[in-house]
């Protein structure tokens, strides 16, 4: 199958808000993996899941604590939705 072409990330303000709750390194983090999540959302590292009880939300890891979610939009866009620690990104994805 092949992988869809020039992916759009947007960011919504919950996702921009809990971002800017993150240490430097973690953004750090967090872009590269939202780099390999553009150019390959199969990648092994991000280890992305379907959120159980949701529609059409997923999970990703930006390393092991931390997490964020998203969903596909339309045409080639990624739909950022939050990102924290494990337990709370997933609480209310």
């Amino acid at each position: 199958m092949k992988l869809r072409e020039g992916l759009k990330l947007t960011r919504t303000e919950r996702f921009k808000k809990s971002a800017l709750d993150l240490d430097e390194r973690t953004r750090g983090k967090l872009r590269k993996q939202l780099e390999i999540l553009v150019s390959n959302p199969r990648h092994p590292s991000l280890g992305v899941k379907k959120i159980k009880g949701t529609k059409s939300v997923f999970e990703a890891r930006v390393d092991d604590h931390f997490r964020f979610t998203f969903e596909y939009g339309e045409k080639n866009e990624i739909i950022l939705r939050v990102v924290g620690p494990h337990n709370s990104a997933l609480k209310k994805p």
